[in-house]
């Protein structure tokens, strides 16, 4: 494996320069489980919330189950179906949903799972699951098998500029911005730019955004890693030039006037896939009527999210101290209706450019492609996070990885028991070729051509 991996601190996050790691890390960062029976900690629904009529066939071996999520738009459909009751409406009673400080902290407390004080699986960025299932990011590199159940959202990031940077040339295409990237990094103050966890989605999204433009995110720039939650703050302090994350983080930035907004993700890959749901492997082994139990619940929720005018009180549920503690609901709500004022002078007012978790223009967003995966898993290749024979030889290692964290057949038999209309549940494990707004295209069949066609990599593909 590469020698990154090895490097990868368990215990430790990258930071901005000039801010202390004790000032940036939030408690559970570091690996601690995180705390229970405070307010804005934990959320548990109760055994007298009203279950459905559930038959012998599909009872659920357990009720419980604990969750963690990260307050970002993807985790809305657990904490929707925690709230509205569709967790306990197909037997799931006792499920908690548990706030994890940072991408790092649930890493640790999925390792040492609820029965340790950490948690059975949760909301996830790509691909963690099938790290974690190799061991690349564990303690000791210790291999945990999880599962891919299900996606949870499209869309709901964004890659957010410091206000410093207003009128310089910074948006979708960085074509202008260039000599102003080259300056900084001559000047030894190179453009910085962070993301919640290093080689999953937000990371990736900012890397393919620079190198569209023929910036490469490896030299030409400052990459940092930093926990959601602490990205305005840092922004703030002026030491941090742009970030990636979901919202409501970015679009705060310029409701706070600290900065505007470069792109958002749907600009840069439209209906692409974004953060999903998966559970550790042996809880789903032992508990597979549980896990459907859990995937109905959430599928009911993503239904519900995708209707628009249940999303002011989305936004409302999702505000709240316990989950999100946004000062006003209004930060999420006109995102959600794909309103957005970036900050720059430009405005997007375009329901396709929204959030959405049940279906968007290309179909079922909560069916977990397995093309996808292989797109998160060639980008690891691509900057040489993962050693290229993952994709070589037809992707065959790549393939085999998916086909064992991937279960969209479990997906599928919780639709069917759901009664998801069979048109609504996808006949192939693949969406198909997918398009960029550079142009470039990627055919799931043909992963080597795909890396092969990108001009700044670190894969000698």
């Amino acid at each position: 494996m590469t020698e990154f991996f090895n490097q990868v601190s368990r215990r430790k996050f990258i930071v901005t320069a000039g801010i202390s790691a004790s000032a940036v890390l939030l408690k559970g960062c570091l690996g601690n489980p995180p705390e229970t029976g405070k307010s804005g900690s934990t959320s548990t629904q109760t055994a007298t919330q009203p279950t459905a009529n559930i038959n012998d066939a599909q009872k659920p071996e357990t009720t419980k189950a604990k969750l963690g999520y990260i307050p970002i738009v993807e985790s809305a459909p657990l904490i929707i179906a925690q709230e509205k009751g569709f967790f306990a409406k197909y037997g799931m009673t006792e499920v908690e949903l548990s706030k994890q400080a940072s991408w790092g902290s649930a890493r640790d407390n999925v390792e040492i799972g609820s029965q340790g004080g950490g948690i059975d699986g949760g909301q996830w960025q790509m691909p963690m699951p099938h790290l974690i299932t190799e061991g690349l990011i564990t303690k000791g590199n210790k291999p945990i098998p999880m599962y891919v159940l299900a996606q949870l959202i499209t869309h709901g990031n964004g890659i957010a500029i410091a206000n410093k940077h207003l009128g310089k040339g910074i948006s979708l295409k960085l074509d202008t911005a260039k000599p102003l990237l080259t300056q900084l990094k001559s000047a030894n103050t190179p453009f910085t730019a962070a993301f919640t966890f290093p080689h999953v989605n937000q990371d990736l999204w900012i890397r393919y955004w620079l190198a569209a433009s023929g910036i490469d995110p490896d030299t030409d720039v400052k990459l940092l890693t930093v926990p959601a939650a602490q990205t305005v703050a840092n922004m703030k302090t002026g030491t941090m030039d742009a970030f990636s994350t979901g919202d409501p983080w970015p679009y705060r930035l310029v409701t706070d006037k600290i900065g505007f907004m470069a792109a958002l993700t749907a600009e840069i890959w439209k209906n692409h896939p974004e953060e999903y749901f998966a559970m550790r492997g042996d809880w789903v082994d032992q508990n597979p009527k549980a896990t459907k139990a859990l995937l109905k619940g959430i599928m009911e929720a993503q239904q519900w999210l995708d209707k628009f005018e249940n999303r002011q009180e989305a936004a409302e549920i999702l505000a709240a101290k316990k989950y999100f503690g946004l000062s006003s609901p209004e930060v999420l709500a006109n995102p959600y209706q794909g309103k957005y004022d970036m900050g720059d002078g430009r405005k997007i007012d375009d329901k396709s450019m929204a959030a959405y978790y049940w279906k968007d223009e290309k179909g079922s967003v909560s069916y977990p492609y397995q093309s996808h995966d292989l797109w998160f898993i060639t980008e690891n290749v691509r900057w040489g996070f993962l050693p290229k024979d993952y994709i070589t030889n037809g992707a065959a290692k790549a393939k085999e990885l998916i086909k064992k964290v991937n279960r969209e057949d479990i997906w599928q038999a919780a639709a069917k028991e759901l009664g998801i209309p069979a048109a609504d549940i996808p006949a192939s494990t693949s969406r198909g070729v997918e398009t960029f707004f550079d142009g470039i295209k990627f055919d799931p069949e043909k992963p080597e051509e795909y890396l092969k066609s990108l001009k700044i990599k670190k894969a000698g593909i």
